[in-house]
């Protein structure tokens, strides 16, 4: 079994050149990604579209049929922020199915692991509507369909985009069967996620909202995988990790104003891919944000050679110049929530 990506030049159809969430952003990752010679080494899974079963398992039908019109009449946008251009359902449903086909490798043993390299991104998509650049719930909709499926009882979400995934976390805060954890800059795009949200219902005590001041860097991010992250995975006992990657936490991404380095992005997957081992030894990632070119091309980089087993990190940006912000106080109020001491 081999590390596998998930790709299809129908993502590069959705496309408004002005917005920052547009095709050069998946063209620079492949790009990267050649030139270091990763490719070759990885099996491509070409996708296939998702179906409408499993497309509602999560979203409405009104949701749905919205995004199928608006791209049928040629495009516009969901709200001020998310764009519909007339091949954007496609490369919605091949998104969304891209992830799940990912996942049903992973379940199968035909893969070890993989990274779904899709667009458009999705965890800010709630079940009702489209936002914050996102369509469908791409990690969701493989979420639920591995859990209709029969073969895992209990999936781990890990989301370290810089934005809280807000669709997330509304689709599963009842759901026992998902835990969601979230670190996140807040108060920020969506101004979700507080501390004390645990989830709700039978789901109580399956969310893990990180709402963290600017300039937390690479200390603080480790403090929270290390201090909250581990025990808490390892209480959920999970059978499959999914992860949610998006890049924007860098100290250099333009749209937000955090303190991460790639060589501390690399470390916290690292991370992600120990959980895995050690836990079930199934994991797949999915591109949500990031809008510096450089750091979301390596970013991804880094994230194949976790999953690769290797040691190598590429971080020609180098570490943030900035002193960062400490997260001690957050950290024990968290784990004092989460019955962590």
């Amino acid at each position: 079994m081999g590390t596998a990506y998930v790709y299809d030049s129908i993502y590069l159809e959705h496309n408004l050149p002005s917005h920052p969430e547009n095709a050069h952003r998946l063209k620079h990752i492949l790009s990267t990604l050649k030139h270091a010679e990763v490719l070759t080494r990885l099996e491509l899974l070409k996708p296939r579209p998702a179906t409408l079963e499993e497309l509602q398992r999560v979203h409405t039908s009104t949701h749905i049929e919205r995004v199928k019109h608006i791209a049928q009449a040629g495009g516009g946008h969901l709200d001020s922020d998310t764009y519909v251009s007339s091949k954007s359902f496609q490369a919605a449903l091949v998104a969304a199915g891209g992830v799940v086909h990912l996942v049903e490798m992973v379940l199968s043993g035909k893969i070890a692991n993989g990274f779904a390299m899709v667009r458009p991104p999705g965890h800010h998509a709630t079940p009702t509507r489209g936002m914050g650049f996102c369509l469908f719930n791409n990690i969701a909709v493989a979420a639920r369909a591995a859990l209709a499926g029969g073969e895992v009882e209990r999936i781990f979400i890990a989301d370290f985009d810089v934005h809280h995934g807000n669709g997330t976390q509304d689709i599963f805060a009842d759901d026992p069967a998902v835990f969601y954890f979230s670190a996140h800059q807040y108060p920020y795009y969506p101004g979700t996620g507080p501390w004390d949200e645990t989830g709700q219902g039978a789901g109580e005590g399956t969310v893990l909202n990180v709402p963290l001041p600017a300039m937390v860097g690479d200390g603080g991010y480790a403090q929270i995988f290390n201090e909250l992250v581990w025990p808490l995975a390892e209480r959920f006992c999970p059978d499959l990790i999914l992860v949610s990657a998006g890049y924007d936490a860098h100290w250099s991404d333009p749209l937000a104003h955090m303190n991460l380095s790639l060589t501390g992005y690399a470390r916290l997957q690292r991370e992600l891919m120990q959980i895995a081992d050690q836990m079930c030894g199934r994991a797949a990632f999915t591109l949500e944000g990031g809008y510096h070119l450089d750091v979301l091309a390596y970013g991804v980089l880094n994230g194949l050679y976790a999953m690769m087993g290797e040691e190598t990190i590429a971080d020609p940006i180098g570490p943030s110049p900035y002193p960062e912000r400490p997260v001690d106080a957050l950290v024990q109020r968290l784990k004092n929530l989460h019955d962590l001491n």
